[in-house]
């Protein structure tokens, strides 16, 4: 008889819009959220950013670090400063590292596989996009905390 903790979780594959990025992730994200924040909205260009959170260690590069390119901190993971991860040939935003670190958000545009995890909430919505509707039933919150 298995149990859960002998199935390793599944890996996931991820690339940018031209494909010189790619990375593998744990199928075994924490959360995932809609954000609408304005930061979001311009990183992404689009109503909000649908995002997973999981550990920052449980994503790797697989291809193309070296066009890699981080706004907001100088994207040394190590020193653990908070960045957005982007190609630096097609600008595609890969992920965010957050939380001193130890967390990427992942963002969901750019797996190629299908996560188990689906979005729970809308995240800032006191600041969405004025010409959005959201139309969908999940929980929607002014901000995050």
């Amino acid at each position: 008889m298995t149990t859960p903790t002998d199935n390793p979780p599944r890996t996931l594959a991820g690339m940018c819009l031209c494909g010189a990025v790619r990375y593998a992730v744990e199928d075994s994200f924490q959360y995932a959220l809609n954000c609408h924040c304005s930061n979001c909205r311009r990183a992404t260009g689009s109503a909000f950013k649908p995002f997973a959170g999981i550990e920052a260690h449980k994503l790797r590069i697989t291809a193309g670090e070296e066009h890699l390119h981080s706004f907001g901190g100088d994207g040394i993971p190590q020193q653990h400063e908070a960045h957005d991860a982007h190609c630096g040939k097609c600008g595609s935003l890969l992920y965010s590292l957050v939380r001193d670190g130890a967390y990427v958000h992942v963002t969901l545009g750019t797996l190629v596989d299908t996560p188990a995890i689906r979005p729970t909430a809308h995240i800032f919505v006191g600041s969405k996009a004025p010409w959005f509707t959201i139309t969908d039933q999940l929980p929607q919150f002014e901000e995050f905390n």
